[in-house]
């Protein structure tokens, strides 16, 4: 009866009503342990404690856990990135005014369908491990080169008489030449990295290599045939085995090999007669106006007419006329002449070199010759490829058909230079992080 009659007083005792240090009933102190009392309140362990809880404090800790000190965000380059977002949002507008007399906005809705892709296509290359890299060239080189033979094939489709497009569905097309470009100099920066590191006659095998695997892309984009992108491949290709650090009897043995065959080219008569034409209208613009000389000297009117300011966006009468053919693609640059004038050229120029810029001087502080190569590369190819562009344009350059980088319609074009601008982020974050 005794035990009951405990049970039911301690029973009878509510939570609380000794605290560690009070007395019991009877006078006696009970020690702090023994007590029973209210435990102090303690936070929910958990990935997300901290002061707030809750789906209130999810997007606090995302945007702590994505700024962190070694978060992938916080190593990039910002800069690149912002300058290449302009650019495009440039080329859309240009786009969209040069293509508003065919009544729809469809050319708009696939560049605008283009950038998104590209974008996706630039992530997912920029937070790649920077071996990785390494590692998908020779896929890419493997897809490109399937890519350039199928074009030669009845799969292929003629655009302005070069057979370098692949139609697909719902009306898009796929330029696998661009793509040539960027497996170039990833092969290249591969073959010519590994011979510095080894020394030696290794140079011999690393130039062999790298000659035989440019020739074979820039063998089948001659078939097409797209000089404006041969050029640009061979460019890359000297570029890259002179930034290697090749000895100069090298390089002047390679020059003047590359000298004869430019020779052999012309005394032979390898080109094409719309390529002879397109040299000899810029030799002597007056010989033919109306006929190979038409695109340049429509070009170079629109951006004189252009003025300082230009006519204003949506207000260019020779844009509006389609008097300037291909205005929406090559041509995109006599656009911002005539409706944005020199200010609006010289931003797009300021802009094209601030990201010529970026790309040297993550070349410049690379970890290792490999990184160095790649972003040296992608610094040729769209400086070459934008001076050849701009320079058609106003007149100091042969109409080659190279799209103006990011500002350009053009799918294809779009998302190979987003897979490079991708490329520089994971060279700029691999010296980020190991640096």
């Amino acid at each position: 009866m005794s035990s009951v009659r405990g049970t039911s007083r301690l029973g009878s005792l509510r939570p609380g009503s000794l605290r560690p240090g009070s007395s019991a009933p009877g006078g006696r102190a009970r020690a702090p342990g023994a007590a029973y009392g209210k435990l102090a309140p303690v936070r929910p362990g958990g990935r997300w404690s901290g002061r707030a809880s809750g789906p209130a404090s999810l997007p606090r800790s995302l945007l702590q856990r994505a700024f962190a000190r070694d978060s992938r965000l916080r190593h990039l380059d910002w800069l690149l990135l912002v300058t290449v977002l302009a650019l495009s949002f440039i080329g859309t507008l240009l786009v969209w005014s040069a293509t508003r007399g065919a009544g729809s906005h469809t050319y708009v809705v696939k560049q605008l369908v283009n950038i998104v892709i590209g974008i996706t296509l630039m992530t997912v290359v920029s937070v790649l491990d920077y071996r990785q890299l390494r590692l998908y060239a020779p896929v890419l080189y493997a897809v490109s080169l399937l890519g350039l033979l199928a074009a030669l094939t009845p799969l292929g489709t003629p655009v302005n008489g070069s057979k370098s497009w692949i139609t697909l569905p719902a009306g898009f097309q796929i330029e696998p030449s661009e793509f040539g470009k960027l497996a170039i100099i990833l092969m290249s920066a591969i073959f010519l990295s590994e011979a510095r590191q080894a020394g030696g006659r290794a140079w011999l095998r690393a130039v062999s290599l790298t000659l035989g695997c440019a020739l074979v892309p820039i063998v089948l984009v001659e078939r097409e045939p797209d000089l404006g992108v041969v050029i640009i491949m061979v460019l890359l290709m000297a570029g890259l085995i002179a930034l290697s650090g090749l000895r100069l009897r090298w390089l002047a043995a390679l020059a003047a090999a590359g000298a004869l065959a430019v020779v052999a080219v012309l005394k032979l008569n390898l080109l094409h007669a719309y390529q002879l034409h397109r040299l000899t209208s810029f030799a002597n613009p007056a010989a033919d106006p109306t006929g190979a000389g038409y695109n340049a000297a429509q070009a170079k009117i629109a951006v004189g007419s252009g003025g300082l300011t230009g006519q204003g966006l949506f207000h260019g009468q020779l844009i509006a006329g389609n008097f300037v053919p291909e205005q929406h693609t090559d041509f995109i640059f006599a656009v911002a002449g005539e409706e944005l004038g020199f200010v609006g050229c010289a931003v797009i120029i300021g802009l094209l070199a601030i990201l010529l810029l970026r790309a040297l001087r993550i070349a410049a502080a690379a970890d290792d010759m490999f990184g160095m190569l790649v972003a040296s590369g992608i610094a040729i190819w769209f400086a070459v490829q934008s001076f050849i562009n701009i320079g058609m344009t106003i007149g100091i350059m042969p109409v080659t058909g190279l799209p103006l980088p990011f500002v350009s319609y053009g799918g294809s074009a779009m998302f190979a230079d987003m897979v490079a601008i991708g490329a520089l982020q994971a060279v700029n974050r691999h010296r980020s992080v190991f640096g």
